[in-house]
């Protein structure tokens, strides 16, 4: 389909706009009139530099140095992944690796992630990035244990088994009646339901049920959903895979202060996971590319992600590719797209 960016461009500038970026993510050159022409544009070089100008005027290319080639902007490679990227497919070879390396029984969710990355990053010749999964597992039991006269323990028990205690102090005249009625409260209501989904509507289910508890009562049951954090304040692991790969392109040797850069990126580890976070709200492949993302406007690359779910299609996390500009995003974007959906339901296997 086309993005509204081509409508302004006939069929000769859309013509050469598309070479010069398969030229330019094939070899990392600039392209020029000459090389044009000898790819067989039915046009004299004077007219297709005519239209690199145009093209250059419209933001689409530029010309680096003083070379007299030219290169797509970041606005060009999104013009061209939006509206002339043709997607390619990986080979029979490469879904059965894929299949096979993420198949393993017994793995950590964090021992799977680790293979997932460590496999996309070879595949895709870039630096991979994935982030754990906010384990929201559903509430198993609650209950609310006397240890004094003004102090209990609000107990959490999840399906995944983990356990989570808080202290909380008690009001005079607290009885074990009351502190066993706000654990019946909140039993009936959260049991199955990961907490997070559960807190805001209780809320607002506390307020039409307070004639049905007495006040002590109510107090626990608001502090306890007040305390709890639901797991949601475990340390999340980022697992960064491939670096390597980012020094082997050459436009790499050329310019190290960029790759520097693009490392000093990737060692900000609340902003990436906060980046894969923000792809997990999107269906499907999603493409940073520049000053699309605050982190890596300063490296200038580029970030192929997309999110790994349940068979229930509930978002597990996401996982993607990170490299500069001149990726080969018809290669990488079904590799990632793949990746993320078998790592998916390997990871659903473990939570059932």
């Amino acid at each position: 389909m086309e993005g509204p960016g081509l409508v302004g461009l006939d069929k000769r500038a859309r013509d050469i706009f598309r070479r010069i970026v398969e030229s330019y993510l094939q070899t990392g050159e600039p392209v020029g009139s000459r090389t044009l022409s000898l790819t067989g544009v039915s046009l004299s070089p004077a007219s297709i530099r005519n239209t690199m100008q145009d093209l250059t005027l419209a933001g689409l290319l530029a010309s680096p140095h003083t070379s007299a080639g030219r290169i797509p902007t970041h606005a060009g490679l999104r013009l061209f992944v939006d509206g002339l990227l043709e997607i390619g497919d990986i080979s029979r070879e490469e879904r059965r690796e894929i299949d096979a390396r993420l198949a393993g029984r017994g793995r950590s969710f964090e021992e799977a992630l680790d293979e997932a990355s460590t496999l996309l990053s070879g595949l895709a010749g870039g630096a991979s990035i994935v982030a754990s999964p906010v384990r929201d597992a559903g509430v198993k039991h609650v209950e609310f244990v006397a240890l004094g006269h003004d102090q209990a323990l609000a107990v959490l028990v999840a399906d995944d088994g983990s356990v989570e205690n808080r202290l909380m102090p008690l009001k005079a005249g607290v009885t074990p009646s009351t502190l066993q009625e706000a654990s019946n409260f909140l039993n009936a209501r959260l049991r199955g339901r990961p907490l997070h989904e559960a807190r805001s509507e209780m809320r607002s289910e506390l307020e039409a049920a307070r004639r049905e508890l007495d006040a002590a009562a109510a107090r626990l049951v608001e502090d306890g959903l007040a305390a709890w954090s639901g797991g949601a304040e475990r340390e999340r692991a980022l697992i960064v895979r491939g670096r390597a790969n980012l020094l082997q392109d050459r436009e790499a040797v050329e310019d190290l202060e960029r790759v520097r850069v693009l490392f000093d990126d990737l060692e900000q580890k609340e902003q990436l996971i906060g980046l894969l976070d923000g792809v997990s709200d999107a269906q499907g492949v999603r493409i940073f590319i520049g000053a699309e993302t605050r982190l890596f406007s300063l490296s200038g690359s580029a970030v192929i992600a997309a999110p790994y779910m349940s068979g229930r299609q509930r978002v597990l996390g996401a996982i993607g590719v990170i490299g500069p500009a001149r990726l080969n995003y018809a290669r990488v974007i079904p590799l990632v797209d793949y990746t993320a959906r078998v790592l998916g339901r390997m990871l659903d296997g473990q939570e059932t």
